[in-house]
């Protein structure tokens, strides 16, 4: 049964001699569970991982974690840290780039695995959290991301463990205790802030559902105080790894400058991406559209059920319904009206919290089988307690955890198809190239795209130390000028001069002042940039 708010949590397992051979080995499948589905999902979704070095912001975290450096907007102070001890970790299986995309797997194998738990809080029912776990973890969107380095996964088991420790604190705090448990919230709280600021998104539905379990928080002033300084406090700290490796500890890969005050805002605030916000109020039924066609694309026939899943979890557990469907609401609104590169990352949470209603509304049809049996045929209905015999209403879980599961175990080998990048070596092709064909103490000015593969080459693996790579945000934080004016100063100082541009505005400005030829990798990304007087063969129309 599922506990209701204010009852007291469930007494713990009672010892192992005082039980049959059934009941332990139920409480060993309980226990092993999480376990269990970690390990099932890292070996569904390991035969599928990119094997190397990638491109955009791929190539950026598998640089990020082994150099302990900085990222883009927002920072990523918090990847940096763990992917640096990832990548340490994990050194027996692979060079630095695949171990990043192994962290990632584990990340969102680890989520899979706290959904486990928190469904069986929610719940009761283990074989639940496991449908609900495999579930997220091969969920198109979720395999997709476990498939090379990302920080959304990260951002995705955070959010797991901070909903869990949320509901377990609900649970204590029915028998009088618990706040501890809001304390270590506020640290996962910050160490997911100092990863994604998305999970800022979070807090409203955070103080709701607090003060909906426990209306007398509000006169409790200084745990509130304390709560909000441990979340500061935590954020702060990591988020000292900018300055701290912008500056005098300084790693071979810093975005911007956050070493100086202007430059730390402009990072952590993620000021370069303002912009990017359009009209939240414009076009809300086109957004809405949007939002089914995505959940149909990751749920299948399931996303027909979801609605009514929020609808059971109001009913069974009203304080999660509080605080999940705010945080979805909050994320998705958000998400809808931010235009980004691959904006669909941002939904990767709310993918976990609509497993978890699934999973609630499947509990609430075994409930529901369970009390008509009783009116119905009350002497022939069995105990729910550990018997020799399986109950009926464990059958009725077993057989809806099957059909939570139906749709991935038709989908499966389609899903590991679209999502499989186990063959994409193309950055790794470019890169020998690219580097192969660049002479001695070449400056290239790169753009984003690409600018991350070559440093991934640069400063993990140690290749070219000898060419300087200048891209876009480079020009910008150096003052260097136009791409025209980086290619003068290079070829003023007698350094080969080479190119990698996506707009063709840019290429025909250098077109008109210099012999161009594409050289090294087949798309013809790479250009050589030479004075008129000594235009080689290969030069551009």
């Amino acid at each position: 049964m599922t506990q209701a708010l204010g009852a007291p949590p469930p007494p713990p397992d009672p010892p192992a001699h005082t039980l049959d051979e059934h009941s332990r080995m139920t409480i060993i499948a309980r226990r092993f569970a999480p376990f269990a589905v970690v390990v099932v999902a890292i070996t569904v979704i390991r035969p599928t991982l990119m094997p190397g070095v990638g491109f955009w912001d791929t190539a950026e975290f598998q640089t990020l974690g082994p150099v302990m450096g900085t990222g883009h907007s927002p920072g990523y102070p918090t990847y940096a840290i763990l992917g640096w001890l990832a990548s340490v970790v994990l050194s027996p299986f692979g060079d630095p780039a695949f171990r990043m995309n192994l962290f990632s797997a584990l990340c969102v194998a680890s989520a899979a695995g706290v959904t486990v738990v928190l469904v069986r809080r929610l719940t009761g029912r283990t074989v639940l959290g496991i449908a609900a776990g495999l579930g997220l973890a091969t969920t198109p969107l979720a395999w997709r991301l476990a498939t090379h380095a990302e920080g959304h996964t990260l951002h995705l088991l955070f959010l797991a463990v901070l909903f869990l420790l949320l509901v377990t604190w609900q649970r204590e705090r029915a028998a009088g205790g618990g706040d501890r448990l809001l304390l270590v919230a506020s640290v996962v709280f910050g160490v997911s802030v100092a990863n994604h600021s998305l999970t800022l998104l979070l807090a409203p539905a955070i103080a709701v559902y607090v003060l909906t379990v426990d209306p007398a928080m509000l006169r409790r002033y200084r745990f509130v105080a304390a709560c909000l300084l441990t979340v500061g406090a935590t954020t702060a700290l990591i988020y000292l790894e900018l300055p701290l490796r912008a500056g005098p500890f300084r790693a071979p890969l810093v975005y911007g400058t956050p070493n100086t005050w202007d430059g730390f805002w402009y990072v952590t605030l993620a000021e370069q991406f303002r912009g990017a916000i359009v009209d939240p109020f414009a076009d809300l039924g086109g957004k809405f559209g949007v939002l089914v066609n995505r959940t149909v694309t990751e749920f299948g026939w399931l996303s027909a059920l979801i609605l009514f899943g929020f609808v059971a979890t109001v009913i069974r557990e009203r304080p999660y319904a509080v605080l999940s469907g705010l945080s979805l609401f909050a994320t998705v609104y958000f998400a809808a009206s931010y235009i980004n590169a691959d904006i669909t990352r941002y939904y990767l949470g709310p993918t976990f919290i609509a497993w978890t209603w699934l999973a609630i509304l499947a509990a609430a049809v075994v409930d529901g089988g369970r009390a008509l049996a009783r009116r119905w045929a009350p002497r022939r209905e069995g105990r729910d307690g550990l018997t020799g015999r399986v109950s009926l209403p464990a059958i009725g879980a077993v057989l809806l955890a099957a059909v939570l599961l139906l749709q991935t175990a038709v989908d499966l080998p389609m899903r590991a198809r679209q999502v499989d990048k186990s063959g994409d070596v193309a950055a790794q092709r470019w890169l020998a190239a690219t580097l192969g064909a660049m002479e001695p103490n070449a400056v290239v000015v790169s753009w984003w795209s690409y600018s991350t593969s070559l440093w991934y080459a640069q400063h993990v693996e140690g290749r070219r130390p000898d060419i300087r790579i200048v891209d876009d945000r480079t020009r910008l934080d150096g003052h260097l000028g136009e791409v025209t004016d980086v290619v003068e100063t290079a070829l003023a100082q007698g350094r080969p001069a080479y190119v990698i541009r996506a707009d063709s505005r840019e290429i025909e400005a250098l077109a008109d002042r210099y012999e161009l030829e594409r050289v090294g990798p087949a798309d013809g990304t790479l250009i050589r940039v030479l004075p008129r007087a000594i235009a080689r063969t290969g030069a551009l129309p």
